[in-house]
């Protein structure tokens, strides 16, 4: 068995993904309450019962807001750095299993190898994770990776090196700059921190991280965390449309808000 991943959410709304290796069954992110992400699970055939441990990017409630409701899954452990781990724990009423890593290293969980990167967003100290699993070169079980990369104001080199030997990546393309610009909805004080070196990716920044990494190992990109006033699937479509040419044999997969994807087996 390789690796197996669906995203469960993605948006404001809340954001989770599930990965499967033979082993081990983990979530990044858990931006649901525990009724939610158990029905999200039981959508793919899995239950929280079934996940070994839930690894945080960043505190923001779009990713964390279901760490409280899983305490009635003592057996779950909680992979985060310090800072995130302190800040997630001041809204608790329990202490979960937490496991603590540095930012920048590698370590293993059961058959993962996890490898965490700094990313730029305005967060304690919020990562993006890369996923390994297998054996280079065995035949039955041969090692995949999975890029996950959430919230970021821009993609500085390690964001490069994060994606550029997997199989796949998901990243978010959250705003097209034109609505975002346009959106009466929000102060401008709000506008300039979405669009700005510590808020979230726009369609062309994205789209210009991709094209300059074009790596050939890719199989699928996932784009993500769409805003839903401040982007649209035409509007990711359009800034794509040069990069799915080139990158012929990859997939892309636009997953918009309230959506979730089918398990994808790499």
């Amino acid at each position: 068995m390789g690796m197996r991943f669906c995203i469960l959410g993605s948006g404001s709304a809340g954001n989770s993904a599930l990965l499967i290796t033979e082993n081990t069954r983990v979530l990044v992110d858990a931006g649901f309450s525990a009724r939610k992400l158990s029905t999200l699970l039981a959508a793919v055939g899995e239950t929280l019962e079934r996940i070994d441990a839930v690894f945080l990017t960043h505190e923001h409630g779009d990713h964390c807001a279901g760490v409280e409701g899983l305490k009635k899954f003592p057996h779950l452990q909680f992979f985060a750095n310090a800072a995130t781990a302190r800040a997630i724990q001041r809204g608790l009423s329990h202490q979960p299993n937490w496991q603590l890593f540095e930012t920048g290293g590698r370590f293993r969980f059961r058959d993962l190898e996890v490898q965490s990167y700094a990313v730029p967003h305005d967060a304690q100290e919020p990562v993006g994770f890369r996923f390994s699993s297998g054996i280079d070169g065995d035949l039955f079980s041969p090692r995949r990776s999975i890029a996950v990369l959430t919230d970021l104001g821009y993609a500085p080199q390690n964001v490069h090196e994060c994606i550029r030997d997997c199989e796949v990546v998901m990243v978010e393309s959250n705003h097209c700059p034109e609505l975002l610009k346009a959106d009466t909805r929000r102060p401008w004080s709000t506008k300039q921190r979405i669009a700005g070196r510590h808020g979230h990716l726009s369609n062309a920044a994205a789209r210009e991280l991709l094209a300059t990494v074009a790596s050939p190992r890719w199989r699928r990109i996932y784009l993500t965390h769409l805003s839903r006033d401040c982007n649209s699937r035409p509007a990711v479509e359009a800034a794509f449309a040069d990069v799915r040419r080139a990158l012929n044999a990859c997939e892309f997969s636009i997953v918009e808000q309230g959506q979730s994807t089918p398990i994808y087996d790499l």
